[in-house]
Order: structure tokens, then sequence, then C-alpha cells
């Protein structure tokens, strides 16, 4: 070799790149040391349990010669959901349009509290509102009197006005709004209630009227459509906390009610309906299809699963080897037993369905490898006493177990994704058994903002507010002579509210428990105590009825020992067509336990300690 081209040092060469044609390669292959082939195309396996095991994994030692599905014909009948029922309300058409959560869950928006303007967010809102479409209708003009005609005004500072006074942020927003804004809340009230945007408007000309009026529409019309709302609280039921409404579709034995009776708020999901109740009656919709529709099955896959070829290892990205159930949770044993031994016997044979639809399978005509053909029906529809009854997504009968269930699949509308907004109020139904009663404490109370404070904090300062009002105008109370005085009741926070048990008149039910308030006792107050009113729209039932306020009940199976909680916030989502849906939605969950009000009665105090 010429000694230019000689390399003394090899690994000084590679790293400072002075001959960049050097390549190295490394290679490992197989050398045969043998001619024959013979023991190497064997594939011998020298674990006998391994083979035994892969053997049993796949159903050999059953000796069934089966063979595996290769065609599928499958004939469903379908039909949408055609009529709606919210409650003990008439019966409307289905909006498939419209998500179900949205058309169940649907609540007005109370305007006022007690006789007392509330959503004032909502309330500037419409009058912003308005005041650009009457600028962008030449009509500006107006505003000063729209301000005057719908105004914000301060309330006197007495006992009737806790609800401003009282609170800080709910004083301050009262006072920036007042006599600078219109009042779109009760512009909305007006016109939605059948009133004209220019009653009681002195006009610059008579044509200006038509024109105010055709604004005043198209602002009911905007607001609509931005909060979903109904025209009445249907499908809420106050005595159960929940909602109950009903949907039905029709059939060929007639007409098929899917029944949401104790439907708590959140999410429409199938297993919410069960198939009872009367038909809603009305025309019937022949709308049921029948299509029998051709598919090739596929064996279903899943993480973990074994494989069902002989040379092929799992990828044990879920190990079953590693569960360790104990002998009594039958959920784990199940799920194991379906994976390692059933997994290879389960197939899938998709079709699409849409929403809003009951669909129920007829039979599936099987094809197997060796030709056979097998006519299957579905799960489910056996006997009561037949173990094989039991079929996922089965709609059950209700509470009566000897109705047959659906054995079917309902898809309802429901939305795919929902927000939620922060709860403006929350209502803890909580048992008391200290004092032998029911509370139902305001966690959550609705303020003049539109925004939700704590219960707590609202019912001190509204309390703090009426001591400050009475000692401002009564002479000190005289100095207790004995150093322990007598208290005849504990107060309670003005955010308990009781609920006591009765009977009522005329009904089956031995025990139901009735709202009631307690009284705001201030000592040296000259006037007689008032009685506390609940703040929250879900406890303050019947209250703001006209002409006559109404009394609640509650039944007293709604109220376990662990409580229910009950929400109420604005939620939103998009519909499939691209509509934004906003709506004010209830939502019942499960309490927390017991509570104590801290009510006693007869009891000794430190006179100092006595307010």
């Amino acid at each position: 070799m010429d000694a230019e081209y000689a390399i003394t040092d090899l690994r000084g060469a590679l790293a400072e790149r002075l001959y960049p044609t050097i390549t190295l390669w490394n290679r490992l292959e197989g050398r045969p040391r043998r001619a024959e082939f013979d023991r190497a195309l064997r594939a011998e396996v020298r674990d006998a349990l391994w083979m035994l095991s892969k053997q049993w994994q796949i159903g050999e030692f059953i000796a069934d010669d089966a063979g595996s599905p290769v065609l599928a014909k499958l004939r469903m009948r379908r039909a949408p959901v055609t009529k709606y029922k919210a409650g003990e309300g008439p019966v409307q058409p289905f909006e498939p349009d419209v998500p179900l959560e949205a058309k169940a869950e649907q609540r007005r928006i109370q305007w006022t509290w007690n006789e007392q303007k509330m959503r004032f967010d909502l309330r500037a809102q419409l009058g912003r509102r308005w005041n650009r479409m009457l600028a962008d209708a030449g009509l500006g003009v107006y505003r000063q009197k729209y301000r005057s005609k719908y105004p914000f005004t301060l309330p006197a500072q007495d006992e009737a006005a806790e609800y401003v006074y009282a609170h800080p942020q709910a004083w301050q927003q009262y006072a920036a709004l007042a006599g600078r804004a219109v009042d779109g809340g009760d512009l909305y009230v007006h016109i939605s209630g059948g009133g004209l945007a220019s009653d009681g408007i002195a006009l610059n000309t008579p044509a200006d009227g038509g024109t105010l009026d055709g604004v005043g529409t198209a602002l009911v019309v905007w607001f609509d459509a931005m909060y979903y709302q109904p025209n009445a609280d249907a499908a809420w039921k106050p005595p159960y906390l929940e909602y109950q409404f009903a949907c039905s579709v029709p059939g060929p034995s007639g007409e098929q009610v899917l029944t949401a009776d104790e439907y708590p708020g959140g999410d429409t999901e199938w297993y919410a309906f069960d198939r009872k109740g009367d038909p809603l009656g009305g025309a019937q919709d022949p709308g049921e299809v029948v299509n029998v529709s051709t598919f090739i099955p596929t064996p279903i896959a899943f993480q973990g699963m074994p494989d069902p070829r002989w040379w092929s290892l799992e990828d044990r990205k879920t190990d079953f080897g590693a569960v360790k159930p104990s002998t009594t949770d039958l959920a784990q044993l199940l799920l194991m037993e379906f994976a390692l031994v059933y997994a290879d016997d389960w197939f899938v044979v998709p079709f699409r369905l849409p929403a809003a639809t009951l669909a129920q399978v007829d039979g599936m005509a099987v094809t197997n490898t060796f030709g056979e053909r097998f006519w299957i029906t579905p799960g489910g529809t056996g006997p009561e006493q037949d173990w094989h009854r039991w079929s996922m997504f089965q709609l059950s009968g209700g509470s009566d177990n000897r109705s047959p269930g659906v054995s079917g699949l309902f898809i309802p509308p429901s939305a795919a994704t929902l927000l939620d907004g922060e709860p403006f109020e929350e209502a803890e139904m909580v048992r008391d058994e200290v004092a032998n009663m029911v509370w139902a404490v305001e966690r959550m109370v609705p303020s003049l903002t539109g925004r939700g404070r704590f219960g707590k904090e609202e019912a001190h300062e509204t309390h703090s507010y009426h001591t400050r009002l009475v000692a401002a105008g009564a002479p000190a109370p005289p100095e207790y002579a004995a150093p322990i005085a007598y208290l005849a009741m504990t107060e309670v926070p003005e955010h308990f509210i009781p609920f006591v048990p009765v009977h009522v008149p005329g009904s089956n039910r031995e025990i139901q428990l009735q709202r009631s308030r307690l009284l705001r006792i201030i000592e040296g107050d000259p006037l007689p105590p008032s009685k506390v009113p609940p703040r929250t729209t879900l406890v303050r039932q019947g209250l703001d009825d006209k002409p006559q306020p109404h009394t609640y009940f509650v039944h007293e199976e709604e109220v376990p020992r662990d409580g229910i909680r009950v929400t109420q916030r604005f939620r939103r989502t998009r519909w499939t067509n691209g509509q934004v849906y906003v709506w004010i939605g209830a939502r019942k969950q499960t309490g927390r336990g017991e509570r104590s009000s801290g009510l006693a009665f007869d009891t000794i105090v430190p006179a100092k300690s006595n307010p």
C-alpha cells in the first residue's frame, strides 16, 4: 500500500475527519454450519406448559370445530322520536334541532325576587343592546326617554332595602347603573308580555312609533335566541327536586313511550329512560324504517388482549396477569374471564344510527367458514325468569319487573360537550336528627350582580345590616345584674331554611316536608320580628306566585340520610347545526351527610355573652 494511504492512527483520523472517504460497516449475519436446514425449520418448543396454555387460550380443549363468522346480514327496525312531553305539560312535536339537555332542563330567568329587581347583569346587557339597536335604526335621540321610562333607581335605605345596602358589591353595581343606563330587563318583560316598545314614550314623529315597535320585537328575538328558556318550568318537579319528561317513538304495535321520571340533570344518556307510561296520544307518525344490511364481522381488539395467533407475543400494555382480584370481586373476575378466555369469540358488526332514534334488532343471519348459516335473535327477549333476559343497553320496564324490556338501543339527542358556568344557586337538603327536622342550607345564593355568593356571607351581612338599623334608633340595653341569663332559643344562621314534617290533608303520604321560615329576632327592635325569606329560587318555590303565594312541600323520601345537593347554573353547548344554546339548568346530586344547625332551647348562658 502506498505510504500516503497508510493510516497509523485510525481513531484520530475518524475524529478529526482527515480522510472523508473512510467508511466503516458493522454487519451481523448468520453463518450456517450445516448444509441441512431441517432442525432450523422445526420451530421447536421446549416449554410444554406454554404449549398447553396456548391451546387452552384458543379453545382447543373444548374440541369444538366451530367456524369463524365471515358474513352477517342484520335486520334492524329503527324509528325516530316524534313527540315530547314535559311533566304534566302538553304533548308537543319533538324538535331534533335542539339538544335534549336544553329541552328538558331549561328554566325561566327570574327577573325579580321578593318584588325586588334581580339579574342586573342581564338587565344591563339588554340595556346596552337596546341603545345600539336604537342607534342602528337612527333613533338615538330616544335613549334619554327610555332611560327615564325604564330607570335604575336606588331605593331608600331602610329595612326593605337590605338586598342593596347590606352587601357592598350589590350597592356598588346598583349605584353605578342608577341614572346612567336603561333597565333592559323591564323593557324585555314589557314587550314579551304583549306590550309595545313605544308605550309611554313621547314620539317626535308618529312614524317613529312603528319603527320603535319593530326594534323592540327584534330585541326580544335576539334575547330569546341568546338564552333558551321555556314558557313555563314544566319539566322541573319541585316536590321531587328533579326533572320528569317523556318522549315517544312509533312502532308496529303502537306508540312506545320512553319516560325519564327521575332525571337529576347533567347528561341525558340512555339509562335515564324507562319504557313505561301511557301513550302520549295524538296522531301516530308511521316513521319506522326497516333496514337489512350486509357486513363482514371484525374481531374485537383491545390493548393487552391475548394474541390468537400461535407464534405471536402479547404487547403487555395491559397486564391482566398482574390483576389480583378477590374471590368476591365478581366484576374483575368477569372482566378477566372475558379478556383471557372469550376475547377471541367476540366480533363487531358496525351500524351507524342517527341521534333521537330507537333501534331494535330483529335478528342476524351469520355465515361461518364452513358455509353454515345461523339465525341469531337478540339477547334479552326471553321470559323474566330466564337469566338470558339481561342485555347491555336494554331499557327496563320501570318499577314493574314483569314488563318486558326494549331489546334495542335508544340514542337520545344528547350534546357531545357541555360547558357549565359557576353555580349561582346551591341548596343542600340535610337532616338534623337533634332538631328532628330537615334544613335547606342555601350555600350559594344569587346576588344583584347575577353571580352567586356564599349564603353564609350574605346571611351575616343581612343580619348585621338590620342590627345596625335597630341600634341606630334604639336606646342602649340595660346591663345584666346577674352573672347568667336565660336564653329561650339559640340563633340559627339565616341561610338555614327549615322544613318541618307535616301531614297534608287528602294525601296518601304519611309525612311530607313543608317549607317554613324562622323569625329574625334582634334585641331592642320595636317592630314585630320579620320572617327570614329564602334567597334561592330552588327553595323560594311558590313565594313569588301571583296573586297568592303557595306552600311548598318536598316528599320526605327525597331527602335521605346523606342529604341531597341541588345546584343551578348556566349551561352552554353547540349543536350539530352549529347553533349555540345557553340555558339555566338544575342538577341534583348526593349530599354530604347529616348536619346540625346548633338550634337549642331553654339554655343558661353567661350574661356577658348574651346578645
